[in-house]
């Protein structure tokens, strides 16, 4: 009892922490606008040029962060969970990689493939990617080792980048499909998000509703399976569901690694190893870091924009080696 309460509260500031950095992420930019602006722009029916650019272009874009941030974060989460591998993110284990090449591959040869059929190319690329990198893992014998997992989609991960950039080449496209993997949000509408929010709506309730199997079978498989659970329906739904949020990641913001990695560590330091708290938490603190990325990007150069993937980047690279040197028990 006094543990859900804990988490109550924990849960309850994450979300004040999430709004402020929401307003925050809507009153700063290249245009200036206040919190009157916002808040007109949010509740009232007024318009002007400040109105008029949250409505349109900020708002959106900084709902697709929530969006990205949440879905990269929880789809880190579960492949850690089921993997049992400190080191598993999405955009390291091939799967942005692999939605990247099925995307440049859609473009390339059905130019006028709406947004829907590119999402759905980047669920197909996310899967094909996945399952080249867990068939490598798997050649040898002893089973998955965090080390081996990550040399596989490093392997993989270059492989499938040098397939995007060669189709893109090759077909004179590299323009678009650079404007797609760049990894930002840049032109993120209300159409977009239409397709895209619901997929990781779908993908983190499933996620939640497994979140007690989840933890079963992040401590030890032989119990769950003493439990009488399904393990391999289990993990068959979880890796669909990591699909669908990482595809979906890729199809409105490109290449975007690290979140997926740091977000599930920092928020196991907070609320424990359970997942039916690390779930929802996860959702939280990957909305509020993709927020503070683009924010920052969109304004530590202004009028210019510094890419919201190499923001995460650089805080990601030393959060990686230091979970490396502590062996995956760095926030624990």
């Amino acid at each position: 009892m006094k543990s859900s309460i804990r988490f109550s509260i924990k849960f309850i500031i994450g979300l004040l922490l999430l709004f402020a950095i929401f307003i925050i992420a809507m009153i700063f930019g290249a245009a200036e606008t206040s919190l009157q602006d916002v808040w007109n722009a949010l509740f009232s029916n007024l318009k002007n040029d400040q109105i008029n650019i949250l409505r349109e272009i900020r708002f959106p874009r900084e709902i697709g962060a929530v969006v990205v941030g949440a879905a990269l974060a929880v789809s880190g989460a579960i492949m850690q969970g089921i993997t049992r591998n400190p080191l598993a993110d999405p955009g390291l284990l091939g799967l942005t990689s692999g939605a990247n090449a099925a995307l440049a591959v859609t473009l390339a040869f059905f130019p006028m493939v709406n947004y829907f059929g590119i999402t759905i190319a980047c669920f197909i690329g996310a899967a094909i990617g996945a399952i080249m990198v867990f068939s490598i893992g798997a050649m040898k014998k002893g089973g998955f080792s965090p080390l081996r997992i990550v040399l596989a989609g490093a392997a993989v991960s270059a492989f499938l980048y040098a397939i995007a950039d060669g189709v893109g080449i090759y077909f004179k496209i590299s323009k678009n499909v650079n404007m797609w993997t760049a990894g930002g949000l840049i032109g993120t509408n209300w159409s977009q998000l239409s397709i895209i929010i619901p997929f990781v709506c779908i993908g983190t309730l499933i996620a939640l509703l497994l979140s007690r199997q989840l933890t079963i079978l992040s401590l030890n498989e032989e119990v769950a399976v003493g439990l009488g659970q399904k393990t391999t329906l289990i993990k068959t739904i979880l890796f669909i569901v990591i699909i669908l949020l990482a595809g979906a990641s890729v199809a409105l913001v490109g290449n975007m690694a690290f979140i997926g990695l740091m977000v599930p560590h920092i928020v196991r330091a907070i609320v424990g190893t359970d997942y039916r708290a690390i779930i929802p938490m996860s959702v939280i603190a990957g909305a509020i870091l993709m927020l503070v990325a683009d924010t920052l990007g969109r304004t530590i150069n202004i009028p210019f924009e510094t890419p919201v993937a190499a923001i995460i980047a650089i805080m990601g690279l030393p959060f990686f080696l230091l979970v490396v040197r502590k062996g995956g028990g760095a926030f624990q």
